[in-house]
């Protein structure tokens, strides 16, 4: 599911990229400051971010200190990577997933706005996001830990 969905949330990248050039020409050669389009690149780049990390995390391609990992055994790394997401990376997503509710709710609860003139109106939309970073860190842990020991 961590697969599916950090490849589905990568196809984004173009359009990430489409807005920021289309905000950079527009100020840069037009003089046309569009907010709405700024802060619309900003929320693709939240998507993305929090919608692949769970897939960054499958692919092993994120950061760890290989100080004592690379050389170790495979019994070693097979330990140190099963407490590491029992103990650290499975609670730390409850965590981030517990406060995360008041946090989203009290954006909706006053359909939060961006305080930015011509800003959009659907920050509340936008914080709803956080619940995608743990759950995808989730589905990709709980994937990891059945790996490892399949």
């Amino acid at each position: 599911m961590s697969d599916y969905l950090g490849r589905f949330f990568a196809c984004l990248m173009p359009v990430l990229l489409i807005l920021v050039m289309v905000v950079v020409i527009g100020r840069y050669f037009f003089d046309i400051g569009r907010v709405d389009i700024q802060e619309l690149a900003l929320y693709v780049h939240a998507l993305i971010f929090l919608g692949c990390a769970g897939w960054a995390y499958s692919a092993d391609e994120h950061v760890r200190v290989d100080i004592f990992y690379r050389n170790a055994s495979p019994v070693y790394k097979k330990l140190t990577n099963s407490l590491g997401i029992i103990f650290l990376l499975l609670p730390m997503v409850g965590v981030l997933g517990y406060y995360a509710i008041d946090f989203v709710a009290a954006s909706w609860s006053v359909k939060e706005i961006s305080t930015e003139p011509g800003g959009l109106s659907i920050v509340y939309i936008q914080k709803s996001l956080i619940f995608l970073f743990p759950l995808v860190l989730a589905f990709a842990g709980i994937k990891e830990l059945y790996k490892t020991w399949k």
